[in-house]
């Protein structure tokens, strides 16, 4: 089995200042700790080093050198797999859309979505509700409830 991570999760668990982090850096500890295979799309990992080193997202924003160390020690884990788009890609991407114009902040759903399900990656942690739109998706908030 394996799962992939948001990059939401991400960033509550790298921002001190989140109602959010406790819970999501539990997660990811656990996670990172765990042997099932925790997969990354490369896209979320640069959403994640654009979002945590930006003073105008986040009150205390990392350090480019700390952003990066944090995906560095996830990319060096042995259980650890950095996703990216296969051959076929825009096929995939019309899949996950569901046949069905997207635009705005819905791209970069279908984006990933598509990526995991060329990947066969079907649990996906999240605060997205968004997610949701995707059938073939095992949403999971780890926020919630």
């Amino acid at each position: 089995m394996s799962f992939a991570l948001d990059v939401n999760l991400l960033i509550y668990a790298s921002d001190l200042g989140s109602p959010h982090h406790a819970a999501s850096r539990a997660l990811l500890d656990e996670k990172a700790n765990g042997r099932e295979l925790f997969c990354l799309a490369w896209t979320t990992a640069m959403s994640y080093l654009r979002i945590v080193t930006h003073p105008g997202v986040l009150a205390s924003p990392l350090s480019p050198a700390k952003a990066l160390g944090n995906l560095r020690s996830l990319h060096d884990l042995p259980h650890v797999r950095f996703l990216t788009e296969k051959d076929g890609f825009l096929d995939a991407y019309a899949e996950a859309s569901g046949g069905e114009p997207v635009r705005g902040k819905l791209v970069p759903d279908v984006h990933l979505a598509a990526i995991l399900l060329q990947h066969d990656v079907r649990t996906l942690y999240t605060n997205d509700s968004d997610f949701r739109r995707f059938p073939f998706l095992d949403v999971r908030n780890p926020l919630a409830g």
